[in-house]
C-alpha cells in the first residue's frame, strides 16, 4: 500500500492531508487496492456500491450500452481521480453505468460507511477527508454540466467546435490531446462516428483545425 501514497495524496479526497495520517485513512477506510487488465469492469449497471473508488495508475471510462449496445462515454477517469462515489453514497440506488478499465490500471477501493461514520478518535484529518469529498462532487458536477452543454449542441459540428474549444481552454493552448479515438469520441459526444469524421475532415479543409490521431490544433 504506501507505494500508492504518493498517488493518493494527489487526490483532491486527501487534500492538504500528511502521508503518515493517509496511511492512518486507509486503513480507517479499509482501503483494498485492485489490478484490472484492459476491457476488465469495475463495476456493472444494476450493482449496489458500498465502496468509492480511487483511480491508482491506467484509465477508465464510465460508460453506458442502452439495450441495442449503442454506447455513450460519460466521462473518462485519469489517475487520482474518484469515480463510483455518488451511488456508493446514497446507498439505495443502483448503478446506471458501467465502470470499464480502457488500459491495464490500478483501483483503490473505500468504504463509504467508514467515511460517513464519525470517527470514535475525533480525528481531525477524517473531517477534512469528507470536506473533500463534498469538493470532489462539486467538481464532477461541473465537468457533467460541461458535456451537457457539448451534447445539446444541435448539429455535430457545433458539438466538435464546443467541446475542442474547452479542450483548448483547460490545456491553456490551441495544440492540444484529447483523451479519446474517434469512435470513443463520438460516443462521448452522442453522434455518429462517420459523421463526425466527416466534419472534422470539412473544418480541417476550411481552415479550422488540424489534426493528426488524437491531436487537434485550433487555427
Amino acid at each position: 500500500m504506501n507505494k500508492y501514497i504518493d498517488i493518493l495524496k494527489h487526490t483532491t479526497m486527501f487534500s492538504g492531508i500528511s502521508e503518515s495520517d493517509i496511511q492512518t485513512m486507509t486503513s480507517c477506510l479499509n482501503a483494498n487496492f485492485k489490478e484490472y487488465k484492459k476491457g476488465e469492469y469495475i463495476f456493472r449497471q444494476g450493482e449496489y456500491l458500498d465502496h468509492f473508488c480511487v483511480l491508482i495508475s491506467g484509465s477508465v471510462h464510465i460508460q453506458s450500452d442502452d439495450y441495442w449496445g449503442n454506447r455513450s462515454i460519460v466521462s473518462q477517469v485519469k489517475p487520482s481521480q474518484m469515480f463510483g462515489e455518488s451511488y456508493a453514497v446514497s446507498g439505495s440506488s443502483a448503478v446506471l453505468t458501467d465502470a470499464v478499465a480502457t488500459s491495464d490500471c490500478v483501483v483503490a477501493f473505500f468504504n463509504v460507511k467508514k467515511l460517513m461514520t464519525v470517527c470514535p478518535h475525533a480525528c481531525s484529518f477524517h473531517s477534512a477527508v469528507i470536506q473533500n469529498l463534498l469538493i470532489a462532487l462539486t467538481h464532477k458536477n461541473r465537468a457533467l454540466m460541461q458535456k451537457l452543454t457539448h451534447i445539446s449542441k444541435r448539429t455535430t459540428r457545433e458539438k466538435l467546435i464546443s467541446y475542442l474549444s474547452n479542450e483548448s481552454k483547460l490545456n491553456g493552448s490551441n495544440s492540444f490531446s484529447i483523451p479519446f479515438n474517434r469512435q470513443q469520441l463520438a460516443d462521448f459526444l452522442s453522434v455518429d462516428r462517420s459523421a463526425m469524421s466527416n466534419e472534422l475532415c470539412k473544418m480541417r479543409d476550411e481552415g479550422l483545425l488540424t489534426f493528426d490521431k488524437n491531436n487537434f490544433t485550433l487555427l
